[in-house]
């Protein structure tokens, strides 16, 4: 799956920042997945500290130490760590912008669907843009790390992730979703890290729109 090395983005003394590509295994399944390719490629020992789907692109990070392990375990049960994604569909959502909020159950053949209880709910905000007819922008900040989250969340509006065939949405080169930006405080420094999707069509048709402009430092929207 991977031809060369993996990208890094952001290196610290604690830990590297990577990007994932789209179709790569998180954990190792019959082929060597992204940790182990990563600890390959460094010669470290790497501990992960969150996870992207397999169908999922963009900015995951590996800590370089237990210690820091333990620090972004801490920080992510605190949800200290603010996430950015960027999502694309060819379906029209039943809102544009907002929250959505809900219970996440196990539903058939390894799907999620949410539900309107709100007892333990995942919760993710989001902002959207047309950039052409018939297709949708979206950049969305989970509060909550749920399994599938943001894939259950626009399939529940309705517009289901361009690519993810898992939850009905139309067939394409790749599922078109991007974890685009991550920001966060690590021991005092401000660490504030973004990376444009390398893939796909539609996402160099979304970059290259005028709308897009004011997406590029998602930390400073209002969320």
């Amino acid at each position: 799956m991977v031809k060369s090395e993996l990208p890094i983005v952001f290196s610290h003394a604690d830990f590297y920042i990577f990007e994932k590509p789209a179709g790569l295994n998180f954990h190792s399944e019959g082929e060597k997945g992204f940790v182990v390719l990563a600890e390959q490629q460094t010669g470290e020992k790497l501990f992960a500290v969150h996870r992207l789907d397999k169908v999922t692109s963009g900015l995951i990070i590996l800590s370089r130490n237990k210690e820091a392990a333990a620090k972004f375990t801490s920080l992510f049960t605190e949800h200290a760590i603010n996430k950015f994604y960027l999502a694309i569909s060819n379906a029209k959502p039943k809102k544009k912008q907002g929250w959505i909020k809900g219970d996440m159950t196990k539903s058939r053949r390894g799907m999620f669907k949410l539900l309107p209880t709100l007892q333990n709910p995942a919760i993710t905000r989001f902002y959207s843009f047309s950039y052409k007819p018939g297709f949708r922008a979206y950049i969305l900040k989970p509060y909550s790390g749920k399994t599938h989250q943001l894939r259950v969340a626009l399939k529940s509006l309705g517009a289901p992730i361009l690519g993810d065939t898992l939850y009905s949405a139309s067939a394409a080169e790749r599922a078109y979703l991007h974890a685009y930006a991550l920001s966060f405080l690590w021991h005092g420094e401000q660490i504030n890290c973004s990376l444009l999707p390398t893939t796909g069509n539609e996402y160099q048709q979304l970059i290259n729109h005028q709308e897009f402009q004011a997406w590029q430092s998602p930390w400073q929207l209002d969320w």
